[in-house]
């Protein structure tokens, strides 16, 4: 079955009353009219909507064999490649789309499998050696025998998906072949050009530019075809040689590679559906990663860097996120370049710190050269990408204050009045210790979680012969990630003053007030609201009792580098949970919040309480010792769009970035947008289908994101810098 569909008919009312993918009347533009189009008309979820499932699947005598999970999933990847639906437009560059609606929903289609996100395979090795070295090994490691039956049936199972994605491959050179001999002659030339750089890749390493971004595509999208989730991780490191090669030799112009990567980004929508799904439509975690250094400590960013830029620059296409690896060295022009794109908003442009996360990562134990080619897991988790089987374990550090308190306690039972504040906090430490005891025993293998393809493209799969989810990969971390810390520490802030300092309020008036809900003490709560100046406010005593909740929470973790033969690198996040998981079991907290209030983000200040700017912030927020948090965490900022205007606004991100570097933080995401387009957006979404805000690792469209999402959004402190 093939989609066939002609992109300028289905866009041109779009483009005609001035549809633009940006929000920014002003921004130059690069990209030809035919790409503007089509991205419209991938943005407009034309092509999301062409999406269906399967009609096709295992069949029944197949199954009657009993296959393991590995050949079953390998079964499914191998129809999914002979079955799924083709599509191309006409007059797309790149060839390749993941057409299944049931890719859409984390399992292997066909399969009662989940998928694997969270995680950025080996694309940079599949370019240099293509499927066919890939093969290799395979071979090699089958010829070194040594293999029982289940290290065979994975290698095999590995072996028919590496077989089924050249399949897949071929059907879409056999579509191009067809497609020359019948489409019209303006389109024959540009068909003849994607034909050409479709023939080699990725089976063979690409010898062009255009070939390379060919090849990174299929590699990344018959992966999501087939349900898995991954990030891409270094586009520049990976493209950034073979362009230079072809402007050197003449073969490739700027103008020519700027189009190709807008094709790779608007291509990256093809899930687009304007469906609400909760946190938003483009929570595929699909990553980029720029700039930074490569094994060898050289820089890494180059003309596809500049280029990718652009394209986000003039298309706002927030389906894939991007961070900047920069240092304190990093030069004015950079800063100034994410600077300008993070003005217009969507959050779309991040950054991470070298200066910290690479010594973090070699003190955690990584080899230097592993350590310095880090990407993230499509989301923001730092980790060493292509060699890496990732998951992480959250858990909310408020509900453990709340059993210290006895608001919340699992056996029923009240807790004790505590003598003074370092009794009170030893039993949450205890609390908090049994909970990190509990988590780092568990074991996140499980050999019914399938997943041969995408091990092809993580080391230590082939050689170990075990799969992504069986212990294969090179490493298996395990992360625990506490939520709710600046929240903690915010209310032991106020207990410790309000009942041991002051002796305003006993502990148990204030667990009534807290079961309460404030009732009858709003003055009490108004007060505390105004007078405390919270975490967030570049307050020392404020500050201080985060610095021991941090140590004391990294020091538990830092005790054993890895247990069961699994790393567990500590990190702090919410990623959403401040305003869905985490919000049903929460009470009143005693820094003034009601039940129900939107806390803390990942390791942000509470909304509301940062009061002094957004320098405060970032001052409150590096007070800790990042080098002990090897997993990372994000700090999330609001600016408000009036306070960033002109020269000197570009001048104002540029230095909050290279304050954050300075004062040690890992990993920031600004957000410029104010609450009073949110809350028009959230009234007429019909109005504001294409506006993106940034959620956590990722962005999406405000109008797919649910109510409580944008809630959560709108919740955040507008903060106004100058």
């Amino acid at each position: 079955m093939t989609i066939m569909m002609n992109s300028e008919t289905a866009a041109r009312k779009m483009a005609d009353e001035g549809f633009s993918p940006s929000s920014d009347s002003e921004q130059v533009r690069w990209l030809s009219a035919d790409t503007r189009r089509l991205a419209a008309h991938y943005l407009s979820g034309a092509v999301g909507l062409t999406m269906g499932y399967a009609d096709f699947s295992l069949s029944p005598e197949f199954l009657k064999t009993n296959p393991s999970p590995n050949r079953q999933a390998a079964e499914a990847v191998r129809l999914i490649a002979l079955n799924a639906p083709l599509r191309y437009i006409d007059g797309e560059l790149l060839a390749g789309a993941a057409t299944l609606k049931d890719a859409t929903e984390h399992k292997i289609p066909l399969t009662k499998f989940s998928s694997i996100s969270h995680t950025t395979i080996h694309f940079e090795k599949a370019l240099k050696i293509g499927y066919r070295g890939i093969r290799d090994e395979i071979e090699q490691r089958l010829a070194r025998g040594g293999l029982d039956a289940a290290a065979l049936d994975c290698l095999e199972s590995m072996r028919i998906c590496l077989q089924a994605a050249g399949d897949w491959h071929q059907r879409y050179v056999e579509l191009l072949e067809a497609r020359i001999e019948t489409c019209p002659k303006p389109e024959r030339a540009n068909c003849r050009a994607v034909l050409d750089s479709l023939q080699r890749v990725p089976e063979n390493p690409p010898a062009t530019f255009r070939e390379g971004i060919q090849a990174l595509w299929l590699l990344w999208d018959f992966q999501r075809l087939c349900g898995n989730w991954s990030g891409i991780g270094r586009i520049d490191k990976m493209l950034g040689p073979l362009l230079k090669a072809d402007l050197d030799n003449g073969v490739m112009t700027l103008d020519g590679a700027r189009e190709l990567l807008a094709h790779f980004w608007i291509k990256g929508c093809e899930w687009i559906t304007a469906d609400s799904r909760g946190s938003g439509d483009a929570q595929f975690y699909q990553n980029i990663v720029l700039a930074g250094v490569d094994e060898n400590g050289e820089p890494v960013a180059n003309e596809v860097t500049d280029l990718v830029l652009d394209v986000v620059e003039e298309l706002h296409i927030s389906d894939f996120p991007i961070a900047v690896r920069i240092d304190s060295g990093a030069p004015d022009c950079l800063l100034a370049r994410i600077a300008a794109i993070q003005r217009l908003g969507g959050g779309i442009v991040a950054i991470y710190n070298d200066d910290r996360i690479i010594p973090n990562l070699i003190q955690f134990g990584y080899p230097v050269e592993e350590a310095r080619n880090y990407a993230n897991d499509g989301c923001w988790e730092v980790l060493i990408s292509g060699k890496t089987a990732f998951s992480y374990q959250p858990f909310d550090a408020m509900i453990l204050l709340q059993e210290t308190l006895g608001l919340s306690s699992r056996d029923g039972t009240q807790s004790p009045d505590f003598p003074d504040f370092e009794s009170l906090y030893a039993d949450f430490l205890s609390r908090l210790q049994t909970v990190l005891n509990r988590l780092m025993d568990q074991i996140p293998f499980n050999a019914n979680q399938p997943a041969p393809l995408l091990s092809l493209l993580v080391d230590g799969c082939i050689e170990s012969a075990k799969g992504y989810k069986e212990g294969g990969a090179k490493y298996t971390a395990l992360s625990p990630h506490i939520g709710g810390l600046p929240d903690v520490a915010n209310s032991l802030l106020a207990i410790r003053r309000l009942i041991f300092e002051r002796q305003e309020i006993t502990l148990k008036q204030l667990r009534d007030v807290l079961e309460s809900d404030w009732e009858n003490q709003e003055p009490l709560r108004c007060r505390i609201r105004k007078e405390f100046d919270f975490y967030g406010n570049d307050s020392a005593e404020a500050d201080a009792l985060v610095q021991r909740l941090f140590n004391d929470y990294t020091e538990i973790i830092g005790r054993e580098r890895e247990r069961h033969g699994v790393l567990r690198p500590a990190g702090i996040s919410t990623f959403g949970r401040e305003g869905t998981d985490y919000l049903p079991n929460r009470k009143a907290a005693a820094s003034g919040q009601k039940r129900g209030a939107i806390l803390a983000s990942n390791f942000s200040p509470s909304p509301g309480t940062d009061r002094r700017g957004p320098t405060a912030v970032i001052r409150s927020h590096c007070s800790v010792d990042f080098s002990r948090l090897p997993c990372g965490t994000a700090l999330d900022l609001k600016i408000s769009p009036d306070s960033v205007r002109g020269p000197a606004g570009i001048q104002a991100l540029s230095a909050l970035m290279r304050g954050f570097v300075r004062l040690g933080g890992i990993f920031m995401q600004i957000d410029v947008i104010d609450n009073e387009l949110l809350r028009r957006a959230q009234e007429h979404p019909d109005e504001f289908p294409n506006l993106s805000v940034r959620v956590s690792g990722w962005s999406a469209r405000f109008a797919t994101l649910s109510k409580q999402w944008q809630d959560m959004i709108i919740a955040r402190t507008e903060q106004r810098h100058g």
